[in-house]
């Protein structure tokens, strides 16, 4: 029998990645190898999550969702972390006025997750994030300005015990991010030039909370010719701008 807490770390593991699935939803199997645990492991914790309502399976395909409990518990939760309408005003006018999709991420832990996605006008979209979609701090524009405005101890320590090189490459090594880190913290924004996805490029500004620590970001995504010098120096004001706004009110 697994202990409590390595029971509940685990399911709450299982439902983030779902989470990041949706619609497509998954299987066991990518579940287990992603969350590397053994697949009978996997399966008795879908299971009992099935059971709570938690989790649901589409008997034709195999893939697991998220259930209708996990609606209901995130609009309950929605009287103390709502963070609409303000966040989404703010990437409404963002998407409009760049023609970009335009996002808003929230820090949890060592990831960010994107939480609203508002596409703009410009025909040409990536689909590199999408609403529930999950990267590690310093992956991703929205990552890299948070990581960049951390402070310094936290910043050093999260280098220091994560490696994602094996997923994202060199150009995710310590070194190189702390190179991104430099530019980002002299720009003001963050830089994502194709990394995740190559033409994809990405620009994020860090939004603080009440005690002055980054929690959030706001981002656009686009094609490296709209996104590239000379247009990015003024995509970058427009972000910190209205990350500057969404603070404002964070703290209000």
């Amino acid at each position: 029998m697994e202990p409590g807490p390595s029971v509940i770390r685990r399911s709450a593991h299982l439902l983030r990645l779902l989470a990041a699935r949706e619609p497509e939803g998954a299987t066991t199997t990518h579940l287990a190898t992603t969350a590397a645990i053994p697949r009978p492991t996997a399966h008795r914790l879908l299971s009992a999550l099935q059971e709570e309502g938690l989790v649901e399976r589409d008997n034709d395909t195999g893939a697991w969702h998220l259930g209708p409990e996990c609606f209901l518990l995130g609009a309950a939760a929605t009287t103390r972390h709502d963070i609409t309408p303000a966040a989404r005003a703010a990437v409404l006018r963002i998407a409009r006025e760049t023609g970009e999709s335009a996002f808003f991420s929230i820090r949890r832990g060592d990831e960010t997750v994107c939480v609203l996605r508002e596409d703009g006008s410009f025909p040409i979209r990536s689909h590199v994030l999408h609403e529930g979609i999950r990267f590690p701090l310093g992956v991703a524009s929205a990552g890299l300005a948070i990581l960049a405005l951390m402070p310094e101890s936290r910043r050093e320590a999260y280098l220091a015990r994560t490696d994602l090189v094996p997923t994202y490459g060199e150009d995710h090594s310590a070194s190189a991010l702390r190179k991104r880190i430099a530019a980002t913290r002299e720009r003001g924004f963050a830089v994502n030039p194709g990394l995740i996805v190559v033409g994809s490029w990405g620009l994020g500004a860090a939004v603080f909370d009440a005690h002055g620590q980054p929690y959030g970001a706001l981002s656009i995504t686009g094609i490296e010719a709209r996104l590239a010098p000379p247009r990015q120096a003024e995509l970058g004001r427009l972000l910190l701008d209205a990350a500057h706004t969404l603070t404002t009110s964070a703290g209000s």
